[in-house]
């Protein structure tokens, strides 16, 4: 007892091996005629109730001692029946009889065999340990046993006591341990066991290398894989099976089907419902309509009533098809298991169908969680989150299991929310039942929380929390949160942190999301770091890496590197071409956006309603004036592409007319929209007015705006700003009352620029930086130089009523001219300066830093509300600015 604790120090199970109690009325006569049972198909229990029981015949029981064959095969034949028709009590009344005899290491084996396929793992482990001298058969039966019962640490306590008692390894037992190795991902082990199964001549059984396959699979190995594959003498349906899915695992989908096409041709193995419904996923992974062909093959060789490749068919329409095929397949099915349905509701929420998902999970048979969490998920990702956290109140009164995915989806769901106070009774609810010191919880937690405002919360959690399982996951959240938050500065100053301490794995959402923020900062050499990584890392394949690399580059002002990175990528999707189309119109490149609007029509990519809202704004950009082609745009969107336009589309549109000077068509387009027109609309007319100084219409855009009573402060700055323009000081000051009085503060004008991965910022006539002594007396060589060159400062673009002299005051510490100066001072010569500007750039402003760029023959980028300003020798790369 004492050497069995050392093996088993946590075992649940007794040592001692002991007669199994068994229920009156069970007992069976060993004696039977095997005969008796093949005659019927009920269980054996049912043909033996009409014999005494087995305690009530001694002269039976007497017979047992002495072990015959004809008793052992009776056994045999008895164990083998319990297994069949899932009779626990005849196994039990079995093991009392075996109990009584001399011990017989093959039937004894045989009973733990038994008992293990029905599941009864703490039976079969007692008749193991009150084994004298178990051999190689019962440790691999055991380790096996151990393995499939999700008890992986136990089987490879019993594999090291093996090992230790001296007992050889055969075939079955190295299978055996590689399953718990796969269970437990332990590539270590399984590469010693690799060694020694090569040592020992077993890599020519082909069951055992398929295991071996397995291992190296799903550890990520693919190379190893495809060697041992390549390697094997022999192979069968299991060997291609297994490296077909490994390199589907891997996203090789093409080298898939090449697998595929090689294992019909090759081998000429006839493929199963497993390598099915494998190669529909490398189909869906390719987007492919090879798929529908893997549909004819199915039907051809008659796997169309096999359930799982069925399924596998469901979900390969759900991405690649239409809702139309799903409920083809779905009806014509005569049987259904729990999957089907859960794929049913899964293909109605992808094509946003949540009341027919909701219909289909009603009618279910039977549920199981992952058939709830469908549901929940599904209204997550239909942007959804009052329905899915109803439903999951549903979950809570019905007692279904939460699972981790299933407090994941509520807290996603709670993000969709962004409320606060419905935050804060989920967290708590999840705290109270003491979910929250799961990692993969707390990491959606502090996500949750960032997505809520609650960003001292998750500061909170951050600190506190000790995330080393999912510590990249938790940094990334952060990140993000800063970003969604508008706290970019921190960030980018978390993530270099991170880098710092080596806290964080730069995945592909951690690319995307560092990605983002660079380009809301214009951090353009951090930007080109990413794209490195993310080049050498193979993130490039990835959609979202590459667009964010092409948005990334375009708020940074280098619009050729965009335009690279959109023709490197192996595949676009339709926020790609929105991205790109995005970026020329940043830099009021109007005619380059219709460009690649014309590319991609004749590629056939269906445009979206944010594609239309760029493309309509693309026209207030073009050389030439082409308000004809965008009025004729415009009405295509309903009769050709089926779109509605939205208050977006008529802003776009309001702002094309406004800005080629039709103010009267737009202002009479405005009065006849279908629907009505928000503050956005009217503020689009009203900056029209601003450019081309129209009072009259310009005063009845302010009217309607103002009596619409804006919940944001940008409005109010516009109108009093259009008044102090035209010097009416007095209705300006109104304006600017009535935004105090609704409490609405002005965001600052600020401008920031980059120097050694630090985020430096200005605000007008400010001092507050540690180098502000010198910027100011840099600020003041600067003015006197422009001056010299031509530079008249120009005091309308002061808004204040205050004497000449002062508007001068005010105009040459405007944060712009000061963030320029910061930028000269602090690059090596001849090196472009890059400043972004949180609003419009003052026209003042603009014409400073052409001058600036004559005086020092630096190339200045600038980025502010409007797009790019690019100043080199005295021109813009933006007309008609102001």
């Amino acid at each position: 007892m004492a050497l069995l604790s050392v093996y088993f120090p946590q075992t649940p199970f007794p040592f001692c091996l002991s007669r199994p109690t068994l229920p009156s009325q069970s007992l069976y006569s060993l004696s039977l005629s095997k005969t008796s049972f093949s005659s019927s198909r009920s269980k054996p229990y049912a043909l033996l109730t009409s014999h005494p029981p087995l305690s009530n015949q001694p002269a039976l029981l007497s017979n047992f001692p002495s072990v015959s064959n004809d008793t052992v095969n009776d056994h045999y034949y008895l164990l083998d029946l319990s297994v069949r028709y899932d009779d626990v009590e005849l196994i039990k009344a079995v093991h009392a009889s075996i109990f009584k005899l001399a011990e017989d290491i093959h039937l004894a084996n045989a009973l733990i065999v038994a008992y293990l396929k029905l599941g009864m793992v703490p039976n079969a482990y007692k008749v193991f340990v009150g084994l004298s001298c178990p051999n190689v058969v019962s440790y691999t039966a055991m380790i096996s046993g151990f393995a499939k019962s999700n008890r992986e640490r136990q089987a490879m306590e019993i594999f090291f006591r093996m090992r230790s008692s001296g007992i050889e390894l055969n075939e079955f037992s190295f299978v055996a341990i590689l399953t718990v190795c796969i269970r437990l991902l332990d590539l270590e082990l399984g590469c010693q066991l690799h060694a020694i199964v090569i040592k020992m001549g077993f890599l020519n059984y082909t069951f055992v290398s398929n295991a071996l396959m397995g291992l190296y699979g799903k550890c990520g190995y693919l190379d190893s894989v495809l060697q041992l594959f390549d390697e094997m003498p022999h192979r069968d349906i299991a060997s291609w099976n297994t490296v077909i899915s490994s390199v589907v695992k891997e996203m090789m989908y093409e080298r898939a089907f090449e697998l595929f096409r090689d294992m019909r041709r090759i081998d000429g193995f006839r493929i199963d419902h497993f390598t099915l419904s494998t190669i529909l996923v490398a189909a869906r992974g390719l987007a492919s309509m090879v798929g529908r062909e893997i549909h004819a093959h199915v039907i051809k060789i008659g796997f169309e009533s096999n359930i799982s490749v069925i399924n596998a068919l469901i979900r390969f329409y759900t991405k690649c098809g239409s809702i139309k095929h799903v409920v083809a397949l779905f009806e014509k099915m005569r049987v259904r298991d729990v999957i089907t349905w859960t794929e049913m509701i899964t293909a109605y929420m992808e094509f946003g169908l949540t009341d027919l998902a909701l219909e289909v999970f009603d009618k279910m048979p039977a549920r199981n969680s992952i058939s709830y969490n469908a549901i929940l998920s599904g209204f997550c990702q239909n942007g959804e989150g009052s329905k899915a956290l109803a439903f999951f109140c549903r979950m809570v009164e019905e007692g279904v299991e939460l699972t981790d995915f299933t407090l994941t989806g509520v807290l996603n769901a709670c993000g969709l929310l962004m409320e606060a106070k419905i935050s804060k009774q989920i967290h708590g609810f999840i705290l109270k039942f003491g979910f929250g010191s799961n990692a993969c919880i707390e990491a959606a937690l502090l996500d949750m929380c960032t997505r809520c405002g609650r960003m001292a919360d998750a500061q909170k959690m951050f600190s506190q929390g000790s995330f080393s399982q999912s510590g990249s996951i938790i940094w990334t959240s952060m990140i993000c949160g800063y970003a969604r938050n508008a706290q970019p500065e921190e960030a980018i100053s978390l993530f270099c942190q991170s880098q710092l301490e080596g806290a964080m794995v730069v995945d592909k959402v951690a690319s995307t999301a560092v990605l983002g923020v660079c380009g809301t900062l214009a951090f353009h050499e951090m930007g080109k770091q990413i794209h490195c990584h993310a080049l050498k890392s193979g993130f490039l394949s990835d959609l979202g890496v590459g667009n964010s690399i092409i948005t990334m580059y375009s708020k940074c002002s280098n619009m050729d590197d965009a335009i690279k990175v959109f023709n490197v990528m192996p595949a676009h999707d339709i926020v790609s071409w929105n991205g790109l189309i995005a970026g020329h119109l940043l830099h009021r490149q109007g005619d380059e956006a219709l460009s690649v609007w014309s590319k991609m029509e004749k590629a056939g990519i269906k445009p979206d309603t944010v594609t239309f809202v760029l493309i309509i704004s693309a026209y207030r950009h073009t050389n030439s004036n082409l308000v004809d082609n965008c009025r004729r745009l415009f009405l295509s969107m309903k009769t050709i592409y089926h779109i509605d336009p939205t208050v977006e589309h008529y802003t776009s549109l309001v702002g094309v007319l406004g800005y080629w000077g039709l103010l009267e068509e737009a202002e009479e387009m405005i009065n006849k929209m279908p629907i009505e027109p928000e503050a956005s609309v009217w503020r689009a007319l009203l900056d029209a007015c601003r450019i081309h100084s129209n009072t009259t219409i310009g005063k009845r855009a302010a009217k309607h705006l103002l009596a619409m009573k804006p919940l944001d402060p940008s409005t109010y700055i516009l109108v009093s700003n259009l008044y102090s323009a035209y010097g009416r000081w007095h209705c300006s000051d109104m304006v600017r009352e009535e935004m105090r009085v609704k409490g609405f503060r002005k965001h600052p004008g600020r401008s920031w620029i980059i120097h050694e991965n630090k985020v430096h910022s200005f605000y007008a006539r400010d001092k507050s930086h540690p180098q502000a002594k010198d910027i100011h007396s840099g600020l003041e060589l600067l003015i006197m130089e422009c001056l010299k060159a031509g530079y008249v400062p120009d005091t309308s673009f002061v808004l204040h009523e205050v004497e000449e002299h002062q508007k001068k005051d005010f105009l040459f510490y405007h944060s712009a001219k000061i963030a320029a100066t910061y930028g000269l001072l602090m690059t090596r010569p001849g090196r472009p300066i890059r400043i972004v500007k949180n609003i419009l750039l003052c026209g003042d402003c603009h014409t400073f830093l052409k001058y600036v760029s004559i005086v020092t023959g630096r190339e200045i980028f600038l980025r502010d509300a409007s797009g790019h300003h690019c100043f080199l020798n005295g021109q813009c790369s933006c007309k008609d600015y102001w």
